[in-house]
């Protein structure tokens, strides 16, 4: 299976090096000396690490061949694809590749059927799965673990608890009232109504590893 690692960005100096837009969360296996990597389009590569280092939080990379300025702006945009294991698993517990989720059935602890996984969409703050409905609409589900209950690939189905309103807006609503409803009382009582603030427990990690883009 090939899956996309990283996208290269802006030249680096004058010697060679690109940065990179890192899509993989395993960039020392995919991304140190000496890997061997595919490129979108094609005719680019194959290309060859050659060093790698990290500058101001960004990856630098310098390939085989590529030793000034020039050569490292002709990389720009290109993608990297790693050849990869379609059974390999990531290293830490709770964590799974993309190419893992796409496709599994979204379900309600009830065995209520939602959709399924089109799609991870990784955002700076936290990992979405783009669940595509059997009415063809979609929704954006926070791959957080109050909401993701469990990730079941045997059964190949990711159980979730929605908060109101994040699968239907008529729960919006109705929790929305309830609210209204608590405040007055509590207003009236002299007491400040409000809830237990939970934690929002980080993303099981989805990995950056997608078939759409990581690995």
């Amino acid at each position: 299976m090939q899956l996309v690692v990283a996208r290269i960005g802006r030249a680096h100096g004058i010697k060679g090096e690109v940065t990179v837009e890192v899509r993989t969360d395993e960039p020392e296996l995919r991304l140190g000396p000496g890997a061997v990597l595919h490129t979108d389009p094609a005719s680019a590569g194959p290309l060859t690490i050659e060093t790698g280092r990290v500058h101001s939080g960004r990856l630098l990379l310098r390939f085989e061949g590529v030793a000034d300025r020039s050569g490292a702006e002709a990389l720009r945009n290109i993608l990297l694809i790693a050849d990869v294991d379609p059974e390999e698993l990531p290293d830490g517990d709770d964590e799974y590749y993309d190419h893992q989720l796409v496709d599994l059935d979204v379900v309600l602890a009830d065995g209520t059927e939602i959709g399924v996984i089109s799609e991870i969409s990784h955002l700076p703050s936290q990992d979405l799965f783009i669940v595509e409905r059997p009415d063809g609409s979609e929704l954006m589900i926070p791959f957080v673990s109050e909401i993701v209950t469990e990730i079941d690939l045997e059964n190949q189905r990711a159980v979730i608890s929605p908060p109101p309103g994040l699968i239907d807006d008529a729960d919006a609503v109705v929790a929305s009232a309830r609210e209204a409803e608590a405040e007055t009382a509590g207003a009236d009582s002299g007491e400040d109504a409000r809830g237990d603030e939970g934690a929002t427990a980080g993303p099981a990690d989805a990995g950056s590893d997608t078939d759409k883009g990581a690995a």
